[in-house]
């Protein structure tokens, strides 16, 4: 009978087999009685009570033979399946977890009312094994309703994931039951009540992530009991009371998250028991923004594996433990916004693989220790309110890495150390309002405004309004010197050497313009004297004869050298230029990063292009650097910006061409526009859909990861399509140039959170960037801001909870809410995804794609010019 049941659900995997069992059946029939046959017959086949026609039945028999014909030679489906329908046990709890559910957009339309589709792969979301329910994975889908207790039926459940939905209620009980449960995620959701202890009683529970819900109640201390338990994710809450003891001394969690709650008391001081160090295998431990007071537990000091240690926001006092020195794998420690006093440990100085250090509105005083220059890879030192004295230290100026310096509202002293000008990766400083005296270090004045600055009386230099007024000397002469040095120099005999040194700086000029001049004209001469016909075929001969003229080869490039030396090779595009018509141009900075700097040059014909001078010391020897380049130069699509040229110069300098596009960095775009000019939804939506193809184009085409996407490497062209610049520029950088890059992207608020440990980039850190720029058109927000000491992912995801969502979209998106607003709510919610913390939650660049033409089907991709689809060289060329 159980077999019977199952023949024709399992057609798609077994049709042979099947095609055989009737075989069989039939040829059962003509054995039997014809009383037993006749009997069989009616019972079997209604119809046959009506007496039709022998001639009816032939024609049926026939159809039949049909039918399964074409389902044998029907594809086997794509899910595997054992070929056993689901229990009646289990189908009875999917009906009614089903019901209880509210499904306004029909995802569950397939779950029908009979059991042969459950485990086949007809009912979306549900896994089988031998008949019995082990997955429902159902994230992303707008459900709402509860959970049914009845889940507790389902006594093979491995894995229920619900995330990302509108689920609300309570946690059900039964659900702690479950022998076999592995993973529980149902966070993102309206989930109400308390966590249930039962949760703790399932021996093989990994992972239970409930974050960003509406649970209140406290944390059970069963919990603990899950010796398999690595991952805990209970933020974004509203749960109270104490922190667990019993969570200390747990052998297997790995990541725990509790921030965002209204949890109180002191923090557990029995972190690591009386067990061995390896024992513990904590990495991630997250307790900021609660009500946490005492002092910080010196038992964390133990917790040799912890990457990431953060209590910020909370009533913290007393001070920072020796013990924290010991952590060597130490990446983020965030003690900010506290009442912590005292000094600041000098075994800070051992944490040698601390990237973060924020310690902002405490109490600690005192020097800051000089030995933090040990932190060789320390990116973010915060030390902001506080109460800091003495001078700042020299030694600071050598932690090379460091983005970002903040030692404002403390009471330092004496003159900012000039090696801080030096620090190559500076991109954040800000010494205001302290005592500090003397003139600024010109680098930092000329890089930072002079917010970075006030509030100090006797610091000068860092503004027109403040100018260094230089003393007079105080050393006497002697009679000696008096002589050698003779009678002093009158205003008139200073004014003549002014208007003689200016006269001849003049002379250099003119004598400069003048050669220039005449080499133009002599290039133009010599243009005029070929004939005009077949004139470019001779002007190409010729340059190639003098190494002079850049013009394009049939395959995609040119090479010159000219007067200068160097060498300049073309790819294909618009612009024909020599090497000096470039080294000639009129540059102006456009910005610095950590490649180097970017110039917009303006050639002598009018055309425009963009200048990148790489820095000399971070690129790969020149072999390696043009068989890189060369493939990069050859790289075309529309949403990708074009390397045109590059040149090599005589002393190591190296410069690549690209387009010059006249709306700038989406970053610019976005944030540094007045008032009255607002951007629409439309183009933000425009500049989304081009940035994912050309990132998906990167991923799929060229097998390249941009690993530095930010705001200010999308480019804008005059018709505001979206282009992706940098992208390959790793490939021509030395390892540690591009772990700064990554460094610097982190600072800025773009990196991915596994960054901080892998240090290379792939495709879901690449799609995390993506996200946060998303973010970046959906709120008008920069990164960069400070938003209550968060990012922009944590920020939006805050509002999101407290159900303000309106709160987080710029206001001139708000204005057309009443057509725009489900677009504005999909794209949000497919931002958060791709930033999710969890890499393998995220989408990959194609389905970010595919889910944004969507939500605003009507957004094309732009249509390409030949110059960035037609004749593009191959990178086999």
């Amino acid at each position: 009978m159980e077999c019977q049941n199952q023949i024709f659900s399992c057609f798609y995997t077994y049709p042979f087999q099947i095609f055989q069992f009737l075989k069989k059946v039939a040829a059962d029939w003509h054995r039997i009685s014809d009383r037993k046959k006749e009997k069989w017959k009616i019972q079997s086949h209604p119809f046959l009570l009506f007496r039709l026609p022998q001639k009816f039945h032939l024609y049926a028999q026939f159809f039949l033979f049909l039918q399964l014909l074409s389902f044998i030679i029907q594809p086997v489906s794509s899910q595997d399946w054992d070929g056993v329908i689901v229990t009646q046990a289990d189908f009875q709890a999917l009906q009614a977890f089903k019901l209880e559910l509210v499904d306004t957009k029909g995802f569950l339309r397939s779950w029908n009312n009979t059991r042969y589709g459950a485990c086949s792969g007809g009912w979306i979301g549900i896994k089988c094994a031998q008949g019995q329910v082990i997955v429902i994975q159902l994230p992303w889908k707008g459900l709402g309703g509860r959970i049914t207790e009845r889940i507790g039926q389902l006594q093979a459940l491995r894995k229920l994931s619900l995330h990302d939905n509108l689920i609300g209620g309570p946690i059900p009980s039964s659900l702690g039951f479950l022998p076999n449960l592995r993973g529980v995620q149902l966070f993102n959701n309206q989930l109400s009540g308390s966590i249930p202890p039962s949760l703790g009683f399932s021996p093989l529970l990994q992972t239970l992530d409930l974050g960003n819900n509406s649970l209140t109640g406290t944390i059970p201390a069963s919990l603990a009991n899950s010796s398999k338990l690595f991952r805990l994710n209970l933020s974004f809450n509203s749960l109270t009371g104490s922190f667990p003891v019993s969570l200390t001394g747990s052998k297997s969690l790995i990541f725990l998250a509790l921030q965002y709650n209204n949890l109180s008391g002191p923090i557990p001081d029995s972190w690591g028991g009386t067990q061995e160090e390896s024992l513990f295998r904590l990495q991630s431990l997250t307790l900021d923004h609660n009500f946490f007071s005492g002092t910080i537990p010196s038992s964390f000091g133990k917790l040799s594996k912890l990457e990431e240690l953060s209590l910020s926001h909370n009533q913290i006092s007393g001070t920072i433990p020796n013990e924290i020195g010991g952590l060597s794998r130490l990446q983020k420690l965030d003690f900010s916004n506290n009442a912590i006093n005292g000094s600041l440990p000098i075994t800070l100085s051992n944490l040698s693989s601390l990237v973060v250090l924020n310690v902002e509105s405490n109490q600690i005083d005192n020097q800051i220790p000089e030995t933090l220059n040990n932190l060789h890879n320390l990116s973010v030192l915060n030390l902001r309110e506080n109460r800091f004295t003495g001078h700042i230290p020299a030694s600071i100026g050598n932690i090379s890495t460091l983005t970002q310096l903040d030692l404002a509202l403390n009471n330092l002293t004496g003159e900012i150390p000039a090696t801080i000008g030096d620090l190559p990766n500076l991109r954040s400083f800000n010494v205001s309002y302290n005592n500090l005296s003397g003139p600024v270090p010109a680098q930092l004045s000329q890089k930072f405004n002079s917010s970075s600055f006030v509030g100090n009386l006797q610091l000068c230099g860092y503004s027109d309004s403040t100018p260094c007024h230089t003393a007079p000397s105080q050393v006497t002469p002697t009679p000696s010197q008096q002589k050698k040095h003779g009678r002093e120099l009158s205003t008139k005999d200073i004014i003549l050497i002014a208007a003689g040194a200016l006269l001849v700086v003049l002379l250099l000029l003119c004598c400069i313009l003048l050669f220039c001049l005449i080499r133009k004209r002599a290039a133009a001469s010599k243009g005029k004297d070929a004939p005009d016909t077949g004139r470019a075929a001779s002007a190409s001969a010729a340059a190639s004869a003098r190494g002079e003229k850049g013009v394009p080869t049939a395959g995609g490039e040119g090479e010159a050298g000219g007067e200068t030396g160097g060498k300049l090779v073309h790819f294909d595009g618009p612009m024909v230029f020599t090497a000096d018509d470039l080294l000639c141009a009129t540059a102006e900075i456009m910005g610095k990063s950590t490649y180097g700097t970017v110039y917009k040059a303006t050639l002598e014909d009018g055309n425009q292009v963009a200048v990148k001078r790489l820095r000399e010391k971070i690129t790969k020897n020149q072999r390696e650097f043009e068989t890189e380049v060369n493939v990069l130069g050859k790289i075309r699509h529309p949403n990708l910006l074009a390397l045109r040229a590059y040149y090599l110069g005589p002393k190591g300098e190296k410069l690549l061409v690209f387009d010059y596009m006249p709306k700038g960095s989406l970053a610019a775009f976005l944030h540094a526009r007045g008032p009255d000019t607002p951007i629409d939804w439309p183009t933000r939506m425009k500049i989304a859909q081009g940035m994912t193809r050309g990132l998906f184009y990167l991923h799929t085409n060229e097998n390249i990861i941009h690993g530095n996407l930010t705001s200010s490497n999308i480019l804008l062209d005059e018709h505001t399509n979206a282009k992706i610049a940098d992208f390959g520029l790793s490939r021509l950088m030395t390892a540690a140039a591009n772990s700064n890059v990554i460094a610097t992207a982190g600072a800025l608020g773009y990196r991915a959170p596994e960054l901080s440990k892998l240090k290379k980039a792939n495709t879901k850190t690449d799609v995390y960037s993506l996200g946060v720029i998303i973010l970046e058109l959906l709120t008008g927000k920069s990164p960069g801001e400070a938003m209550n000491g968060v990012d922009l992912p944590q920020w939006v995801a805050s509002i999101v909870k407290e159900e303000w969502t309106n709160e987080v979209f710029d206001l001139e998106l708000m204005r057309d809410a009443s057509t725009i607003g489900d677009e504005l709510l999909n794209t949000l919610k497919l931002a958060l995804h791709c930033v999710d913390p969890s890499p393998s939650a995220r989408p990959e660049v194609q389905q970010v794609l595919q889910q944004l033409e969507e939500i605003r089907p009507e957004m094309v991709a732009p249509t390409s010019s030949g110059d960035d689809v037609a004749g593009v060289p191959s990178t086999s060329e």
